[in-house]
């Protein structure tokens, strides 16, 4: 797990440029760093290392092949390397280290861009190929590892990180506030796996793609290798699909569980978690500790302590505990979010930054967490929609099936039943609004001509659609956020996670299954449930509601965050950018005092964009920045 960077000219590459990027990525990379040039001065690679495997010099990257042909910078863990090298090996390959690193670099020199369906990591990483002229850059399956680039007519670059591109001369952080409000609106469209980004003229690689530059012009294209479509139907039983999910799920664990340094586990005391924590123990044995992280909101109803403790009981693990709170997310805010580098949706990101903190006073480096599970097994109760409309048009009677989830989900089909509101005529919809001092619509605070595009815009309030359709858009989408929030918050930790639900052998069996196979008898995840039956303590097993790992965001904004935000939308700058509509965020604000804790979850919306624009955009403008090439010229 690393930081990488690199530019590729039409000209001599400046390394200083280079040697700037990494060091704003030190973070992602304390154990050491390098660079390289290619011959002709016109590549440069960089690298900042997180020793996780191979932790000898022979494992320090940048890497070249023995002939001195490739040269790879890589970040990410390549789970099934041994296997791979053994196959490399028997096709005469040699190796000189232990790294997963050289198998990556010796699988694209055997077996070229086709290595990339061989392999189950995260990653992200590029090669200068001196043969063919190139640099081959590729990006895992579900985007779990960034691969951010900028490309004009002399120059192309690449980082892992925005900040580290914004080192450069004329890479300014220009922002596409549609393409951000739209974020802010509703983070399950997330803004992570698309080419586009929030900041104008800064791209990246999509999960499951490659991207080829030509070195001889600077010219690119790039390609698809997976996506998670629907598989060929399976025949098999529920009984045969959950113990084949077991199988797969524990193979995953057992991939991710290697490691030259400590591992532990992100425990919150739900089903995905869960199930990766007790397997894992399974896996290692009594005779190995195995330490387990979670976060603790006391006195709140989204305090999973309990279940954490029955879960870490049940398979004697070491359990740490952490308590975030709202004086601590302020103390911590100017460095939260330059790490963080976009807005976050929610507070819970700031408390998934103190598990991986809490990880760091343990001695443990690598964390496995249970991200990807809701998405890719049908874990959230809005999918019950997407379920009952599959159901019905495969001509199955569902009544029974409705009312069992109406009855154990009370909230499950709220937004299908409400779409009559979205259906009026917005100006009607302000309107009332205004006039009321009601609705909690996001858009009923952002300026007019935004407010117009951004619900035009909207497409997510039509029929829910086929199931599977809509867990591929979600893995597609929402998860990819996820995704970056969980690489931005571990790595400004310099704590690698690996995430076992990610594997895409999982999402390819699970695309092939019907679905009550997912979602039937009203259970949500039902074939993870059945999975773990006989694994996972009975009442986490059955635990019917879904808990978000979230802090009590109402009570923080009432009391720890009230002064910042009441001075942050009384300030003349906070309308002056035209974005958002002052006077009903104060109005909001209000409400939110009086008692109405819903309102809080969009409250933060304005209140951490502004945050991000003072701690992250003013603060990237202000860097120093250097010329990407020799001459000066951006």
């Amino acid at each position: 797990m690393c930081g990488i960077a690199g530019i590729a000219g039409l000209g001599a590459v400046n390394t200083d440029a280079v040697q700037a990027m990494t060091d704003l990525m030190v973070h992602r990379g304390p154990d050491g760093q390098g660079l390289w040039s290619a011959a002709d001065q016109e590549c440069c690679f960089g690298h900042r290392r997180l020793a996780i495997l191979d932790l000898s010099e022979r494992g320090a990257q940048p890497m070249t092949s023995a002939d001195g042909g490739l040269c790879i910078t890589y970040n990410g863990e390549l789970y099934n390397y041994r296997e791979l090298r053994d196959r490399l090996k028997s096709q005469g390959s040699v190796f000189q280290s232990d790294s997963d690193t050289e198998v990556v670099l010796e699988a694209y020199r055997v077996w070229g861009e086709a290595c990339l369906a061989d392999f189950n990591g995260m990653f992200a990483f590029a090669i200068h190929d001196a043969a063919r002229n190139v640099v081959f850059c590729a990006r895992d399956r579900f985007g779990e590892k960034p691969l951010l680039f900028v490309s004009n007519s002399r120059m192309f670059a690449f980082a892992s990180e925005y900040k580290a591109l914004f080192a450069l001369e004329g890479v300014e952080p220009d922002i596409d506030e549609a393409r951000l409000l739209d974020f802010l609106d509703n983070p399950a469209h997330g803004i992570d796996h698309q080419r586009e980004t929030v900041f104008k003229g800064i791209s990246q690689v999509a999960p499951g793609e490659y991207l080829l530059l030509d070195l001889k012009d600077l010219s690119w294209r790039t390609s698809v290798y997976w996506s998670a479509e629907a598989g060929m139907a399976a025949k098999t039983t529920l009984t045969e699909a959950a113990s084949h999910l077991r199988h797969l799920l524990r193979d995953s664990v057992a991939l991710r569980l290697r490691s030259d340094v400590p591992v532990g586990s992100c425990l919150s005391g739900g089903l995905d978690s869960g199930s990766i924590a007790m397997l894992a123990r399974d896996i290692l044995g009594p005779e190995n500790p195995y330490h387990v992280f979670t976060g603790r909101f006391p006195g709140s109803s989204n305090d999973e302590g309990a279940w954490a403790t029955r879960i870490a009981g049940a398979a004697d693990l070491t359990g740490h505990e952490t308590v975030p709170t709202a004086a601590a997310f302020f103390e911590d805010i100017e460095d939260f979010i330059w790490l963080n580098e976009l807005p976050v949706d929610s507070a819970s990101q700031y408390a998934q930054w103190c598990v991986f903190r809490l990880a760091v006073g343990s001695g443990v480096t690598v964390l496995l967490d249970g991200q990807g599970g809701d998405e890719i097994l049908a874990g959230y109760e809005q999918y019950f929609a997407s379920y009952l409309d599959t159901r019905r048009r495969q001509g199955a009677n569902i009544d029974g099936e409705e009312q069992a989830i109406r009855a154990r989900y009370p909230q499950a089909l709220a937004v299908t039943d409400q779409q009559w509101k979205h259906k009026l005529p917005w100006t009607l919809r302000l309107a009332l609004a205004r006039a009321t001092n009601r609705g909690s619509d996001m858009a009923f605070g952002v300026a007019p001509g935004l407010a117009e595009k951004l619900v035009s815009g909207r497409t997510d309030i039509e029929r829910p659609g086929d199931l599977h359709a809509v867990l591929r858009r979600d893995t597609k989408g929402f998860l990819s956020t996820l995704l970056r929030y969980g690489d931005r918050n571990s790595m400004a930790h310099s704590r690698e996670v690996r995430l076992p639900f990610c594997d895409h052998r999982i999402a390819e069996f699970i695309a092939t299954l019907p679905a009550e196979y997912l979602m039937g008898a009203a259970e949500t995840k039902r074939l993870l449930r059945e999975a773990m039956r006989g694994i996972l303590p009975e009442p986490v097993r059955v635990r019917w509601n879904k808990q978000g790992f979230l802090p009590p965001q109402a009570d923080w904004m009432r009391h720890g965050l009230l002064g910042a935000a009441t001075e942050l939308f009384d300030d003349p700058g906070f309308a002056d950018r035209g974005i958002w509509h002052a006077p009903w965020w104060r109005r909001a604000l209000q409400r939110v005092r009086g008692g109405e804790d819903s309102l809080a979850t969009n409250v933060w919306k304005p209140f951490i964009d502004e945050m991000w624009r003072r701690h992250f955009v003013d603060r990237a403008r202000s860097q120093p920045r250097l010329p990407p090439l020799r001459d000066g010229v951006a």
